[in-house]
């Protein structure tokens, strides 16, 4: 029997990718609130006793995230004792003596577990709470120019919105598709919707975006009668969607 010492509690949901199973389910785990970042982890470094103060370790942590990009740049592989950073270039080339496009071609990462953090995930259990609520919501957003699927888009190029009551309803300024950047700023999907489902969007993602993170917000008057809602309804995407590197935070590439 294994020996589960943490858990994870996760929410049932249908499985949006199989629309002819209507038992399917995916897991969602049901994370803490806040993600942690290196000055939490510095805090939580100094709670354990560290001799060194804050300041100095958060300098240290910084330095070596710096450290990696700058190495995984430089093309090598990195491995850390929680995963391996391996240098990938994704898309396809035609012909031998085809040239790097960035207009077809990805520069990205593969992310794969060391043996460290494979240990200790094996002794994490899973708790099942129930099925989560299927209202209004974003499920999956995927970059049609890429096919990636782990939060990255590329401005100029659809990205495809799968989840439940999404469709464009209703008029008005605050009606649509938006991306939110770091300071709350807004750029609306202007381009008219290619598919505009309940289930399914096609948007365009403005090109005018530059590296960082963004939210993907939806704002509907759409309900399942044919009668619109009295009031705009807002969907946020749960995960930041990134362009290029994220601004120069954290990277979120694709996980194999």
């Amino acid at each position: 029997m294994a020996n589960y010492t943490k858990f994870w509690k996760v929410w049932l949901r249908l499985n949006l990718l199989t629309k002819d199973v209507d038992n399917d389910y995916t897991a969602e785990v049901s994370t803490m609130k806040n993600s942690l970042r290196n000055e939490d982890i510095a805090q939580r470094i100094v709670a354990e006793g560290s001799e060194i103060k804050y300041d100095t370790l958060l300098s240290i942590i910084n330095q070596h995230d710096r450290i990696i990009r700058e190495a995984v740049a430089d093309g090598y592989s990195v491995l850390t004792k929680t995963c391996q950073y391996t240098p990938r270039v994704a898309g396809t080339w035609i012909g031998s003596s085809a040239k790097f496009d960035p207009e077809k071609h990805k520069v990205t990462l593969d992310i794969t577990l060391s043996s460290e953090m494979r240990e200790s995930l094996s002794h994490v259990g899973v708790e099942v709470l129930e099925v989560k609520d299927s209202g209004a919501r974003i499920g999956l957003v995927t970059d049609t120019a890429t096919g990636l699927s782990d939060g990255t888009i590329t401005p100029g190029d659809d990205i495809r919105i799968d989840g439940e009551k999404i469709r464009i309803a209703g008029d008005g300024a605050g009606i649509g598709v938006f991306f939110i950047d770091a300071d709350g700023k807004e750029y609306p999907v202007t381009r008219r919707l290619t598919t505009n489902d309940p289930k399914c969007l096609l948007a365009r993602v403005p090109s005018g975006l530059t590296d960082g993170q963004y939210t993907l917000r939806i704002v509907t008057r759409f309900s399942n009668t044919t009668t619109l809602l009295k009031e705009p309804r807002t969907i946020e995407y749960e995960r930041l969607l990134i362009v290029g590197n994220g601004g120069g935070g954290s990277d979120r590439p694709e996980i194999e």
